[in-house]
């Protein structure tokens, strides 16, 4: 597979409005003339991941993130260890956030939602997806899978004394408070995300909503993943490796 073939893939993937709608949140960083053979994904484009390719002989590195502008120089040192090794990066945003197979369906598949009623979708904001289990776990029993699912270790806030049946997921920075108000008036005794701020919990609390915070790099993972499985599908040949990321975010040992 070259560059060109992996396009014609991406574009029968995404529908041509999502694509259009954020087409300046996916693309390219760098593009090698080498053909794809071995493809290799992760939430964020890094050093780290970019030297696991090369170690790994990776041919494209899939990320939803990309290097970005504020994160001061990452992007320019990113883009030159790229040219150096030989390896094209693509990454892929907005779409893969509000797409059926993406970051938040993903991750409602991983945790064991029985019924995902809606995806995450953009209008004009973010629209948390919601789910349903089909039988009513006790709110630790979910904190406990999803602490297995992302090994990591997920914040937890109990906030009504209900049983978990109904649920509002926005992977990723979902810590608006209007996302959590959202999800309350669909009926959802608990909401998940990948970030908190004082508010998102502040707000929880006082809504009566229970809620569970896991990093924004593993609540967005298995939607990459996704994305790496249907593209194999499409071109068996290829062959897939996961880079490892460290849990930095919820710095669990103090390091």
């Amino acid at each position: 597979m070259d560059i060109t073939n992996f396009n014609v893939i991406i574009n029968e993937l995404f529908p041509k409005e999502l694509l259009e709608e954020f087409h300046d949140d996916y693309g390219f960083t760098y593009t090698s003339n080498k053909i794809i053979k071995k493809i290799g994904f992760s939430t964020n484009l890094s050093v780290e991941v970019i030297e696991q390719a090369k170690a790994a002989q990776v041919d494209l590195v899939i990320t939803h993130h990309d290097a970005w502008d504020f994160i001061y120089g990452l992007k320019e040192e990113c883009i030159k260890r790229l040219k150096t090794y030989e390896i094209s990066h693509f990454w892929i945003h907005g779409p893969l956030d509000y797409i059926d197979f993406g970051t938040c369906t993903s991750l409602m598949n991983r945790i064991g939602i029985d019924n995902i009623i809606r995806f995450s979708e953009y209008k004009n904001t973010s629209i948390p997806g919601l789910g349903e289990f089909n039988e009513a776990k006790s709110f630790e029993a979910l904190a406990d899978k999803m602490r297995t699912e992302l090994n990591e270790p997920v914040r937890a806030w109990k906030n009504n004394e209900n049983t978990v049946k109904k649920v509002g997921v926005l992977t990723g920075a979902g810590n608006s408070t209007v996302h959590i108000k959202f999800a309350s008036e669909q009926g959802c005794d608990t909401y998940i995300t990948g970030e908190a701020s004082l508010y998102t919990i502040q707000y929880a609390k006082f809504a009566g909503v229970n809620l569970l915070v896991g990093s924004h790099t593993f609540t967005e993972i298995f939607g990459v993943e996704s994305l790496a499985l249907k593209i194999k599908e499409l071109n068996k040949s290829i062959s897939l490796i996961k880079l490892q990321e460290e849990h930095f975010e919820l710095n669990p040992r103090g390091k």
